[in-house]
């Protein structure tokens, strides 16, 4: 178990916060630096994933919410960033823009692995 505390400004206003993680690590293997890189590896994660799927394809209002429904909406929802991460989005709201009234380029993009 460790604590790990977080300190940022915005807008000049700074704030604080306080986070306490529990790991399966032995401690031997889980210094001060280690469990550092492992929570800033899940928060990398976090805003490489799931922070795309939530402001970029509106993921929290989708109304799909039962049976496999889902589980089928995110893959295709990851499927869909990893293709635009392939072809060179770094932002993903581009990348839908670049395809959304092109469709015969995303089919091409889909296919070929390429932009044109």
């Amino acid at each position: 178990m460790c604590r790990i505390e977080r300190t940022r400004t915005i807008r000049g206003r700074t704030t604080t916060e306080v986070g306490y993680l529990i790991t399966s690590l032995p401690r031997w293997k889980a210094g001060a630096a280690r469990v550092l890189h492992l929570s800033r590896g899940h928060w990398g994660i976090e805003n490489r994933v799931h922070c795309v799927r939530d402001v970029t394809f509106d993921e929290d209002r989708c109304r799909v919410r039962s049976g496999s429904g889902p589980q089928v909406f995110a893959a295709l929802r990851n499927a869909a960033i990893a293709m635009l991460r392939r072809l060179g989005f770094d932002n993903m709201m581009e990348g839908v823009e670049r395809f959304q009234y092109e469709r015969a380029a995303a089919l091409r993009a889909i296919r070929y692995g390429t932009i044109e």
